[in-house]
């Protein structure tokens, strides 16, 4: 199976940067996600990577460039758009016109419609789709050639949450069958249980690259919740032993800087009684968030308002 390496992605328009010296890996056997705000750079990196867009560095996929690739769907399979499709062309036929291109049968055909829940459609023409059922049709050619490896830019949206559901697990049966799946989404909480890595982008720019366990666990939200009667006691203390001590909103001790361990052994050496000692884990969506903060491509100013002037 292979590993996608991209080294040195850069890409401008009309002499602004849209992504700017961009490297990173993809192993096999995993989901890594691709994050970003809006306007980072993500579909422009995917399409660099597939050679579609002309631009600086290189992207590899087993040691070699996509465009070199002599049956690249055999190797490589990809979903950039929703719905690419010719209006007058069944979904199996255009599935058809793209295997034939690549030396797949059509019983493949069927079997890849089959996975992807539209066997029953198969006659009927795309462009009469929902935005869901093209980004099915889309996988399944993305799936035609049983490719070692899929680069997948929001592949669930427009899903309903069952869909989601399904495509988050059968990414995950394609990462454990030894595939190298690259994949972006918006869908923060829906990537949090499906990725392995992740690969998070800001203005074109790298911001963070590895495992999504290391991400969320430097974020400044994790925390150490403390309930205890006796806070004013036990704040100060805890201060001593290197710890920075805030008060939440519901009078518990929010402690950052020092191991749990720490905080339960300073209590205790204290005679200061707990009626809480837990851990307070960042979500990937705070983590993000914090990591990504004021690389957005465009800002809001503050709340909306109504007509008339009052916010709503």
């Amino acid at each position: 199976m292979a590993t996608i390496a991209a080294r040195g992605l850069a890409k401008s328009y009309a002499g602004k940067p849209a992504v700017v010296d961009l490297s990173f890996d993809v192993e096999p056997g995993s989901v890594t996600g691709f994050l970003g705000p809006n306007g980072s750079g993500k579909s422009t990196t995917m399409r660099l990577m597939l050679g579609l867009d002309r631009g600086a560095g290189s992207t590899r996929f087993d040691g070699q460039a996509f465009t070199d690739l002599e049956q690249p769907m055999r190797q490589v399979g990809a979903l950039l758009e929703a719905k690419p499709f010719h209006p007058t062309r069944t979904a199996r036929n255009h599935l058809r016109m793209l295997a034939a291109a690549n030396g797949i049968s059509a019983k493949r055909v069927d079997e890849v419609l089959a996975v992807v829940g539209l066997t029953e459609v198969a006659r009927s023409k795309p462009k009469s789709f929902s935005l869901g059922m093209g980004q099915r049709l889309g996988l399944a050619a993305a799936l035609l050639g049983d490719p070692h490896t899929l680069i997948l830019d929001e592949p669930a949206n427009g899903l309903d949450p069952q869909g989601i559901q399904w495509m988050r697990v059968f990414l995950q049966g394609l990462a454990a069958e030894g595939r190298s799946v690259f994949v972006s989404s918006h869908l923060l909480s829906e990537m949090a249980l499906m990725a392995d890595h992740l690969v998070v982008i800001g203005r074109g720019a790298l911001i963070a690259t590895g495992p999504i366990a290391d991400f969320v666990s430097s974020s400044r939200q994790n925390a150490i919740i403390v309930r205890t009667p006796d806070g004013s006691t036990l704040a100060p203390l805890l201060v001593a032993a290197g710890a920075a001590v805030t008060p939440g909103e519901d009078g518990s001790l929010v402690v950052t800087g020092v191991e749990i361990a720490t905080v339960g052994d300073v209590a205790f050496e204290h005679g200061i009684r707990l009626h809480e000692l837990s851990p307070r884990v960042a979500t990937l969506e705070e983590a993000f968030l914090e990591r990504t903060a004021g690389s957005e491509e465009f800002q809001a100013l503050g709340r909306p308002t109504a007509p008339g002037g009052g916010a709503r």
